[in-house]
């Protein structure tokens, strides 16, 4: 009988990614990335525990490819280049945001980019609790911005339902709505980030 192949983690996060790429999130199990792999399911077990540690190998590929090389320059544009690299890197793979959302913090390639965000930060001063409330504001911006890109983005029909609204009766959301049509996520993303930034006083 020969014997199994082995097996990089490398090999089989790539599997996995190309299973969502493919089929969606839905589709993703210790089956389709073994049968992708062209080896039993049993066999992949030896190298992963369980779904949800190969979710955080894709998470952790999709984030290994975000460039952390930390740009001249003022902390504002270089927090936003940073911020903005993770969601280019993240809109290649629209459909493992739900993942990034979940395993974020513990996958290695999202914990060096938020080793490099927070020595952006220290330089310019933010030390003790006032890191900690600039880093979460980041944190909670970047993450909640790709959350609300996937899940509600404002070329979707959301945007189309509120803009079509009675304007007598919702004259701000439909306002607001119809000039929302035409942005493009990643002008949302920036022009957002930039108020952050502003209001952290970098």
């Amino acid at each position: 009988m020969p014997r199994p192949r082995s097996l990089t983690h490398q090999q089989i996060a790539a599997a996995a990614l190309d299973v969502v790429d493919a089929d969606g999130l839905a589709a993703l199990s210790m089956r389709t990335v073994a049968r992708r792999l062209n080896v039993g399911t049993m066999s992949l077990y030896r190298y992963v525990a369980d779904r949800d540690e190969l979710e955080a190998m894709v998470v952790d590929l999709v984030l290994d490819t975000v460039d952390l090389r930390v740009p001249t320059g003022s902390a504002r544009h270089r927090i936003a280049v940073l911020a903005e690299r993770v969601r280019e890197a993240t809109a290649r793979h629209p459909a493992v945001v739900p993942l990034v959302l979940a395993h974020r913090h513990r996958t290695p390639a999202s914990l060096r980019w938020g080793e490099a965000v927070l020595g952006v930060l220290a330089e310019a001063g933010y030390t003790g609790k006032r890191r900690v409330y600039a880093f979460r504001a980041l944190l909670a911006y970047v993450f909640g911005a790709l959350e609300v890109e996937h899940y509600s983005p404002l070329s979707g029909p959301g945007t189309e339902a509120l803009a079509a609204l009675p304007a007598d009766e919702y004259p701000m959301l439909a306002k607001t709505a119809a000039a929302a049509g035409g942005i493009a996520a990643a002008e949302e993303f920036r022009r957002g980030l930039d108020i952050v930034l502003r209001g952290l006083e970098l």
